[in-house]
């Protein structure tokens, strides 16, 4: 049983609204993935194809399963999971230090809302 292949439509416009919802200009996906902006906009336009490979980074940077990128699963999205988890990661490289400092500011927004 053979299924076939994803529309590039598809693709194209669930890397756009990813990208979108993770509040990341073209300009910044290109550099976390050290491709150039061109390139970008090229893929998000469709006239550039994507490897399989590409595909996989662009799933990591967006915290999309590649089965929403392709259009297998289901139009639904929690696009606020995407932010997270790019605050997470970036949260993961902070020196422990900083770390404090950012749960501290948290923290003293949190206590604001109360």
């Amino acid at each position: 049983m053979s299924s076939s292949p994803p529309e590039p439509s598809v693709i194209v416009d669930r890397l756009r609204t990813a990208r979108e919802h993770a509040g990341l200009s073209q300009g910044q996906v290109a550099k976390l993935l050290d491709m150039h902006r061109p390139t970008i906009s090229e893929i998000e336009a469709g006239r550039r194809r994507l490897t399989a490979e590409e595909l996989v980074r662009f799933s990591d940077l967006y915290g999309v399963g590649l089965d929403w990128l392709t259009g297998k699963a289901s139009d639904r999205i929690d696009l606020a999971d995407i932010r997270v988890a790019m605050v997470a990661r970036d949260l993961n490289k902070l020196k422990e230090k900083d770390l404090e400092r950012v749960l501290n500011f948290i923290a003293s927004v949190q206590g604001e809302r109360k």
